[in-house]
């Protein structure tokens, strides 16, 4: 019977884990308030971990994408105390708009519906 994890996907849920907490708890830059992480994907190597995040209001994506990248050697080696393995991979920020465009999409389908139930109320 085949693993259902490998490394790699073990390594990026304790990354995201640990990182989300460490932005939280220790990041204290106004500019990285309200930040999700969404996903993390680890290289096979495990020397980089490409981290994606969102940010409200969503006008502040490319400032808290600058913030996190410079903070991001801060960040890794407060990484490094929280995971027990031999390497900690570097880590490199990444807006995520997947989200925003959901709910984008979710209000337009909303409109559409009740659109069609004023028509067929209206008889058209």
């Amino acid at each position: 019977m085949p693993r259902e994890f490998n490394r790699g996907t073990r390594v990026a849920d304790l990354v995201q884990r640990e990182v989300a907490q460490i932005i939280q708890r220790e990041l204290e830059d106004p500019r990285v308030d309200l930040i999700t992480i969404n996903e993390v994907k680890v290289t096979r190597d495990l020397a980089y971990a490409d981290i994606y995040f969102t940010v409200l209001p969503e006008e502040n994506a490319e400032n808290s994408q600058q913030v996190l990248n410079g903070a991001s050697s801060f960040l890794r080696k407060q990484l490094s105390k929280a995971l027990k393995i031999r390497t900690t991979p570097r880590l490199r920020f990444h807006y995520d708009p997947s989200v925003d465009r959901g709910a984008r999409l979710s209000k337009v389908i909303d409109a559409a519906v009740s659109n069609d139930k004023l028509r067929s109320r209206s008889g058209q």
